[in-house]
């Protein structure tokens, strides 16, 4: 009897990736996304209910032409049909130690390439757009507090999104080496430093709230988390306002991301090593952080090609005579 693909799936999600691996929340809900996305495909092209599919029908070419079917259909870009496949082959890598008669179709799988993409320069903003973006919200009403406070935090420490939101008073600390903690992609905790003015308006926005452990610290209306539409939304919305002090914001696409961009790159330009930099903002590996060093060196060739060129006739070198190059030497 075929292997029975439902029991596997959910046996991967809650043997594999929750008990053994504790995998994060954004990876859980990634890959989870991918399989919903694919049971979708599958049931379309081979007329079958996700539940009684086998693991057999979901073949090399069944996936080929799902991840073709991302990009072409669903318009994804490259660097997202490789996270879906990078969901399945780790689904696959399961799949060869709890079905190893299957062995030979997860080997299979496993070994479907990447897709080779252009990697873009980052976006980031230049020091004028940060100071326009950390003024537009207004102070005079508790939204603008709330959202003065978080860009402030975003662009000093680099959080990611989902860090931004999840984090508690409890995971602050303003005091005598001012930090924020918290629990990055692989479950990993760091403790990130505060600067002196970030702390300040970080405890004064807490004192605001009534300062309780569990509350977050950037909460919605009501009290609770908020999802990333909303903080999208906010960091969109006061990147309009400042556009109309800062016309190069008007052609910028302000994310949450750019501003973990524009932290890494403020650091960058500050002369802090591409290590700590890592270590900073969570990176799994080096090679993550190396896109920031060559758009540092990208920044720096255009200001280079800006310099003014020397003045003067370009010639052809002439050694000079001989004979009074040594009585000039003498």
């Amino acid at each position: 009897m075929d292997a029975e693909l439902p029991t596997l799936i959910e046996a991967f999600f809650t043997k594999h990736l929750i008990a053994r691996q504790g995998a994060s929340e954004h990876t859980i809900a990634s890959y989870r996304d991918t399989f919903r996305l694919l049971l979708r495909y599958a049931r379309e092209k081979l007329g079958k209910e996700p539940s009684q599919l086998t693991l057999a029908q979901i073949d090399t070419a069944l996936l080929d032409a799902f991840l073709r079917d991302l990009e072409t259909t669903r318009r994804n870009t490259a660097r997202s049909r490789n996270a879906r496949l990078a969901a399945l082959r780790s689904f696959f890598g399961f799949v060869a130690y709890e079905a190893p008669e299957h062995s030979a179709l997860s080997a299979r799988v496993r070994a479907m390439p990447r897709k080779r993409h252009e990697r873009r320069q980052i976006a980031y903003l230049r020091r004028p757009e940060i100071e326009a973006l950390l003024d537009a919200p207004d102070t005079t009403n508790w939204f603008g507090r709330r959202d003065h406070a978080l860009l402030l935090t975003a662009v000093q420490t680099g959080l990611r999104l989902s860090e931004l939101s999840a984090l508690r008073h409890k995971d602050v600390s303003a005091g005598l080496g001012a930090h924020v903690r918290c629990m990055g992609k692989g479950r990993k905790e760091r403790a990130t430093p505060l600067t002196r003015p970030v702390a300040k308006t970080l405890a004064r926005w807490m004192q605001e709230q009534g300062e309780e452990p569990r509350k977050f610290v950037f909460p919605n209306r009501h009290g609770g988390r908020l999802s990333a539409d909303a903080l999208q939304k906010i960091v969109r919305k006061q990147a309009g306002r400042a556009s109309g002090r800062c016309a190069t914001l008007a052609g910028k696409r302000v994310s949450p991301h750019v501003l973990r961009h524009t932290a890494a790159m403020e650091l960058m330009q500050a002369g802090v090593d591409s290590v700590m930099i890592g270590l900073w903002l969570g990176h799994a590996t080096l090679e993550t952080t190396q896109v920031y060093l060559e758009a540092n060196l990208a920044m720096k060739e255009q200001a280079l090609a800006k310099a003014s060129a020397a003045k003067g006739k370009l010639s052809r070198y002439k050694p000079g005579d001989r004979l009074l190059n040594f009585l000039n030497s003498l």
